[in-house]
């Protein structure tokens, strides 16, 4: 649902007293609802150079910046090409998000050519240094399986875990500046978004339906903390994704809200992230 206008000054307002430097965006399949003012003194024209991608992005049915709220609406998605690096096209270091970037559909694409069976043994793939028993399955209900995961990964591919993303989803899904290097994932905003408005609007190359729906619903039974696949969830019907540390990037799904939202902090206090969250889906009207 697309963000109402109280609902999105309400998130500016909260973000501009609480990380003001914070790059953010909000919403939903069809495109961002609202995000990060721009630095209009920094980026004079930013608004002007941005419009028009995200209308070119809104005819092809992808894209970063279609959005919801007409001239306002476009305004305000430009203006978070402005805040994403008072240049638009700043690439941003997002290694926070590495796991669900480019290892979660990584492995997801891997399941789903049947080169990866999550319950079978990982020393049946040929990997000497798991433990007897553990599966796929295992390490990605458990936020230190990542690196196991990546060596898996690479493995079963014979491609390094930055080749495989980016040919099987970045590339895709129109991610064509997002890189993997140095121990870091950088990106420009317009590409961070547009992977959860792909994950919403479930079509085309990049993430498999299937692969985010099995992902999006607990996969530990009873045990706590609940958790998905790299995945865990949050209150209001929403999906999360960020490291334990407050200033960590985080993104959110909720799929049958079809909402997302996704947050790069500057600032290390937890309450903000989780009062970002609140704003974004805890309103009657996200839901």
């Amino acid at each position: 649902m697309t963000l109402l206008s109280d609902q999105a000054e309400d998130i500016r307002a909260l973000v501009e007293a609480a990380d003001p430097d914070a790059v953010w965006a909000v919403g939903g399949p069809e495109g961002v609802h609202a995000a990060s003012a721009a630095r209009e003194a920094a980026n004079p024209g930013a608004a002007a150079q941005a419009e028009e991608p995200g209308r070119k992005d809104a005819d092809s049915g992808r894209g970063g910046f279609e959005s919801g709220g007409g001239a306002r609406g476009a305004a305000r998605a430009a203006g978070a090409v402005g805040q994403a690096g008072r240049g638009g096209d700043a690439l941003l270091d997002v290694g926070g998000l590495i796991a669900v970037l480019a290892l979660w559909p990584a492995i997801g694409s891997l399941v789903d050519e049947g080169a990866l069976h999550l319950h079978t043994p990982l020393t049946a793939y040929g990997d000497p240094d798991a433990a007897p028993g553990i599966t796929a399955h295992h390490l990605l209900t458990h936020p230190e399986g990542s690196a196991a995961l990546t060596r898996l990964a690479e493995r079963l591919s014979g491609t390094s875990l930055a080749e495989l993303a980016a040919a099987r989803v970045w590339h895709p899904l129109g991610m064509t500046r997002t890189h993997l290097a140095d121990g870091t994932l950088r990106a420009p905003l317009a590409d961070l978004v547009r992977f959860p408005r792909h994950l919403l609007a479930a079509d085309g190359p990049g993430v498999a339906p299937g692969w985010t729906a099995e992902s999006l619903r607990i996969r530990t039974g009873e045990l706590t903390p609940a958790r998905g696949l790299l995945w865990h969830p949050a209150p209001h019907g929403v999906w999360a994704h960020h490291a334990p540390e407050p200033a960590a990037p985080a993104l959110w799904v909720a799929p049958r809200r079809h909402r997302w939202a996704l947050l790069l902090p500057t600032a290390g206090h937890g309450a903000f992230r989780t009062a970002f969250r609140e704003a974004v889906f805890a309103s009657p009207s996200a839901g």
